[in-house]
């Protein structure tokens, strides 16, 4: 057993449980790792490694929000229940545009845009977006509230002072999954599609198409984590088969790598969601998107010197 690839299979875990849920692109970071700190491994084992080590990180999700995705719960009314399933449709459905335009497109993605520069571009773009997007709810929820006649109760300014980002999420439409109505959940369902773009971070795109929606940072950061189950399970299904169908098979090596991988990401997962949550209620998306923008601009630097 190589000791040295278990530890780069762990450092990759780390990256992938941090990466996966900050809206930062965790395939963006993995790629980026690989260019520094390859891992003794077959192409093939590689293209597949990448996708189902996110297995680890969603398992996080189940475990933390059990109660709140499981229909069968004992404890829940048959209201609640109903409105788990119908939870569940939502990010089914959601989940469709991804799906149709993703999988057709996987293959060429794949070969075509996994470069440094890609990575970079996607990075900055989405960094400047979450700047912009925050500003501007900002910007409208103070005015709202600068009007005390007009604004509602608890956006006005006399009541207990707020932040402006405070401000920005209160006067989001939808405060609650409950009032996630299907036209939301279908419109972030299609910002989904923009992370098929290495570096853009799937977590970053259904974030942005949340908030750009009317959700409040909670809501849109909680039904990202939801859409992640079908999608990531879906897609480390189908890099699984494509694996086996070239006819390979793992080696033991390749089962503790890729083992050690998810574990860790799983474990890290944990950390990284409960931070994420408690984040987002009391700050903005901004000090991600400045970190986008300049590790985009970093990458595009040091990939310029050495070329």
């Amino acid at each position: 057993m190589n000791v040295i690839e278990l530890l780069k299979a762990a450092l990759f875990g780390l990256v992938e449980g941090i990466t996966e849920w900050l809206p930062i692109s965790s395939t963006g970071h993995m790629l980026l790792l690989n260019q520094f700190l390859p891992l003794n491994v077959s192409s093939d084992f590689w293209d597949m490694f990448l996708v189902v080590i996110q297995l680890g990180a969603i398992i996080a999700v189940v475990v933390l929000f059990f109660h709140e995705i499981n229909p069968f719960s004992g404890t829940k009314t048959a209201r609640e229940r109903r409105t788990t399933w119908g939870l569940w449709l939502k990010i089914i459905v959601a989940c469709l545009p991804a799906a149709v335009i993703g999988i057709p497109l996987d293959n060429w993605m794949e070969e075509h845009l996994g470069t440094p520069y890609v990575i970079a571009a996607a990075l900055i773009v989405y960094g400047i977006a979450f700047l912009v997007i925050e500003n501007q709810r900002e910007r409208k929820a103070i005015a709202v509230a600068s009007l005390p006649s007009k604004a509602p109760k608890h956006l006005a300014l006399s009541t207990s002072p707020k932040t402006p980002s405070e401000l920005a999420d209160s006067d989001a439409r939808v405060q609650d999954l409950d009032d996630l109505d299907w036209k939301t959940a279908i419109g972030i369902g299609i910002f989904q599609v923009l992370s098929i773009v290495p570096g853009t971070s799937r977590s970053g795109s259904t974030i942005i198409g949340g908030l750009l929606l009317g959700c409040s940072r909670t809501v849109a950061a909680e039904f990202t984590f939801f859409l992640a189950i079908p999608v990531m399970v879906g897609a480390s299904a189908l890099r699984l088969v494509k694996f086996f169908l070239k006819g390979n098979a793992f080696t033991a090596d390749e089962a503790a790598i890729l083992g050690v991988g998810c574990v860790v990401a799983f474990v890290v997962s944990l950390v990284a969601i409960r931070f994420l949550m408690g984040f987002v209620r009391k700050h903005d998306f901004k000090p991600f998107g400045w970190y986008r923008i300049i590790l985009g601009v970093v990458v595009i630097a040091y990939f310029a010197l050495v070329a």
